[in-house]
């Protein structure tokens, strides 16, 4: 069946596409796409994720947002993920599916947003994207994600990635937008990254996962074979790896 459009917003990137399975969701995955934030990325990249994900009897919500250069970076895109994810409680209703097992699944700048995502309670509510979320996230699989944006930042990993999405350098926002300093969350995260990667190093992941277990949180750090697009590749190795991680959190 086609994905069903669902808009939150009147920009044309405002909007995110639900996937159902045949039968009764088992759970529900937000899929969250990458690209270092950037405008010429976009949600067709989680398709192939949905399909095969949907296959397995999960619902997928996969969104998309206002990214660098069309409308988006700081605060906008973090805004538009927020309201994105909470639209889900009205497609969960007009279906009947039940969404008390949210997984966030983000690749790349994706797994940032979806780490953030999971700590929005956490921020003040005048944030962006802070206060009680409508659809809280209850788990978050990230793969390779951006995860420290400080070091991410002093790296300039894609090419001033993180100077254009928070329009500066590392300053106040980070404090906002850095899954660095919400530790720990009250949720799992799998942390799923390619051991080849050369677009986001393995040590975006690690040091994230270092940080957040010397703070107590729940979160594990899954190497697998590949690059940086491995983890999503359907029928790959470290695709079944992700899979499995999802499959752990419900």
């Amino acid at each position: 069946m086609a994905p069903q459009r669902y808009t939150y917003g009147s920009d044309p990137s405002q909007f995110a596409d639900l996937y159902l399975p045949a039968g009764e969701p088992r759970a529900v995955v937000v899929l969250i796409h990458g690209g270092f934030w950037r405008s010429r990325y976009t949600l067709d990249l989680g398709a192939p994720l949905a399909e095969d994900l949907i296959s397995r009897g999960f619902a997928c919500w996969n969104l998309e947002y206002r990214r660098v250069g069309n409308g988006g970076g700081f605060p906008e895109t973090l805004d538009d993920v927020a309201a994105g994810i909470d639209l889900l409680a009205s497609a969960a209703t007009e279906h009947g599916f039940d969404i008390s097992t949210t997984t966030a699944l983000g690749h790349s700048a994706g797994g940032h947003l979806a780490v953030w995502a999971a700590g929005r309670s956490l921020l003040p509510e005048d944030a962006p994207g802070g206060g009680r979320p409508a659809v809280p996230v209850t788990g978050v699989v990230s793969q390779a994600g951006v995860l420290n944006l400080e070091r991410a930042h002093a790296e300039s990993l894609g090419n001033g990635a993180i100077r254009d999405f928070l329009g500066g350098a590392y300053g106040e926002k980070y404090r906002f937008a850095d899954p660095m300093t919400v530790i720990p969350l009250a949720v799992p995260v799998i942390a799923v990254h390619g051991r080849e990667d050369t677009t986001v190093p393995l040590s975006q992941s690690q040091s994230y996962v270092d940080a957040a277990r010397a703070g107590g949180a729940q979160t594990e750090l899954v190497q697998v074979p590949g690059d940086h697009f491995a983890v999503i590749t359907p029928g790959t190795d470290a695709w079944a790896q992700v899979v499995a991680a999802i499959e752990s959190l419900i």
